[in-house]
C-alpha cells in the first residue's frame, strides 16, 4: 500500500488534532508519535469559536434554546481543520434528554449534513442516561458523562457549519461550547471529509421465535446477511474508522451472537465476516463488565438478570480501518441469524474522499427508547407458561 494511502487515519489526541492530515510513518519509518508532536508547523493558525460570554462576564453558555428551535453554533469559512469540540449542556439527562439534540455538521457550503445524529450517542451517552466514557477519540466526563469532547480531525476545504436542534419539547437552559479549529492555506492531497450517521432499528425475531442457542428450535445458517442490520451505507473512497453501539434486550438471553459482515466496492457475498458481536468488539465470552480501552471498550453495562437491559459498547479501528474504493455496507447479526427482537442503535464514523449526504435519519419517534422488562413482566411471563403447560400448581419453571 502507498504511504499517500495512509493519509486520514490517526485521531488527534496525541499531536493536537494535526496528524490525520498527515501521512502515518511505515514500520520502517517509525520513530514514535510524540516525535512528531516536536514538529513545528508553518502556516497554521489557532482558531476558536465558544459560547463565552460577549460581555465579558461569567455567562459563558448560548441563551435558551426553544423547543424546536434550530441555531448554528459555528460557522467557518475558508480551508481549516476542526480538531476538538467540547459541549456540556443544562438540565442533565433525566431532566432534558441528549437522545433529542440534535447536532449536524456541514462541509464545503452543501447544504446537506455529512453528521447528523442525537447529541448524546455521538459523544459515547446512549438512551436519556449519563456515565463516564473514554476512548481516544470521544468522551464524557466527569462529571457523570456531562462534559462531552471530540478529538476527531473534520478537514473542510471551502467552509464548515455545525447545527444544534432542539427536539426534547423542553428549553434548553444553557448550552456551552468550544469548537477549536485551525486555520489553515491549504489542505494535505487526499484529505478526506469526515462522517457521522446514527442509525436505529428495533428488529424483528424470526417467525419461528427467538431461537438464539437453539434453545428453543434449531438454527440456520446466515450466509447473505439480507436482514442483518446495517450501521454504514456509503458511496464513494474512503475508509471506515469507529462505532458507537448501544443495545437494548429485552430478554436475559444473551444478545452477541451475532457477526459483522462487510460488503465492500458493491460485493453481493460479504467479503469480511466475523465470529460474533462481543469478537467485533475485542471482547470475549459474554462480556458484562465495565472495560475501558483507547480502542474498545464497555462503559456502560446492564446489572439485570443475564444480559437484559442496556448496555454500550464500542470500536475505533485507528490501526485497522477498513477500506473502500467505491462502496461500503457495514452490517451485523441481531443474534445468530437475525433471530432477536433488539432496540438496538448505532453512531458510525469514517472518512471518504468527497462530503456526502447521509442516509435518512430515524425520527425522533423511531429512536425513542424502550421501557425497562422487570421482575414484574417476568412474574407475568411465567403465569402465561404455566397456563401453557396446563397450570399444574407445582410447576417449577424449566419443565
Amino acid at each position: 500500500m502507498k504511504k499517500n494511502d495512509f493519509k486520514m487515519l490517526k485521531l488527534s489526541t496525541l499531536i493536537l488534532g494535526i496528524v490525520l492530515s498527515l501521512p502515518l510513518f511505515s514500520q520502517t519509518e517509525s520513530v514514535g508519535e510524540m516525535f512528531e508532536l516536536a514538529k513545528l508547523k508553518s502556516g497554521v493558525k489557532n482558531r476558536r469559536i465558544s459560547s463565552t460570554d460577549p460581555t465579558g462576564g461569567n455567562r459563558d453558555h448560548l441563551e435558551p434554546f426553544r423547543p424546536g428551535e434550530k441555531r448554528t453554533i459555528a460557522e467557518i469559512k475558508g480551508v481549516g481543520v476542526i480538531n476538538h469540540i467540547w459541549v456540556t449542556i443544562a438540565p442533565p439527562p433525566g431532566e432534558l434528554s441528549r437522545n433529542d439534540i440534535i447536532i449536524r455538521m456541514y462541509w464545503d457550503g452543501n447544504d446537506y449534513p455529512s453528521v447528523e445524529s442525537p447529541i448524546g450517542p455521538f459523544f459515547g451517552q446512549g438512551w436519556d442516561e449519563r456515565y463516564n466514557y473514554a476512548s481516544l477519540p470521544l468522551s464524557a466526563g466527569p462529571e457523570n458523562g456531562t462534559g462531552m469532547s471530540s478529538y476527531f480531525a473534520m478537514p473542510f476545504g471551502k467552509g464548515a457549519r455545525i447545527e444544534i436542534e432542539n427536539q426534547t419539547g423542553k428549553t434548553i437552559n444553557a448550552f456551552y461550547f468550544y469548537v477549536d479549529y485551525l486555520e489553515m492555506t491549504k489542505l494535505p492531497e487526499g484529505t478526506g471529509r469526515f462522517h457521522a450517521w446514527y442509525n436505529h432499528s428495533l428488529t424483528e425475531a424470526l417467525p419461528e421465535g427467538e431461537t438464539e442457542w437453539s434453545l428453543t428450535g434449531p438454527q440456520q445458517p446466515n450466509k447473505k446477511g439480507d436482514r442483518n442490520y446495517c450501521f454504514i451505507d456509503t458511496k464513494g473512497k474512503g475508509h471506515f474508522v469507529g462505532i458507537n453501539y448501544y443495545v437494548h434486550s429485552p430478554t436475559p438471553m444473551w444478545y452477541g451472537e451475532g457477526d459483522d459482515m462487510w460488503f465492500i466496492d458493491g460485493e453481493k457475498t460479504p467479503s469480511l465476516i466475523g465470529t460474533g458481536t462481543e469478537d467485533f468488539f475485542n471482547t470475549s465470552w459474554c462480556p458484562k463488565e465495565p472495560f475501558s480501552h483507547p480502542y474498545f471498550g464497555y462503559p456502560r453495562v446492564n446489572n439485570d438478570i443475564g444480559w437484559l437491559g442496556r448496555t454500550h459498547v464500542y470500536r475505533f479501528f485507528i490501526n485497522d480501518p477498513i477500506f473502500f474504493e467505491t462502496a461500503v455496507k457495514g452490517t451485523i447479526e441481531t443474534g445468530h441469524n437475525n433471530n432477536l427482537t433488539l432496540d438496538l442503535a448505532t453512531v458510525a464514523y469514517w472518512y471518504q474522499e468527497n462530503a456526502v449526504m447521509l442516509p435518512p435519519a430515524p425520527t425522533q419517534e423511531m429512536r425513542k427508547p424502550k421501557p425497562f422488562i422487570n421482575h414484574m413482566d417476568m412474574h407475568r411471563w411465567r403465569d402465561a407458561w404455566r397456563k401453557a403447560k396446563g397450570n399444574d400448581p407445582q410447576l417449577w419453571g424449566n419443565e
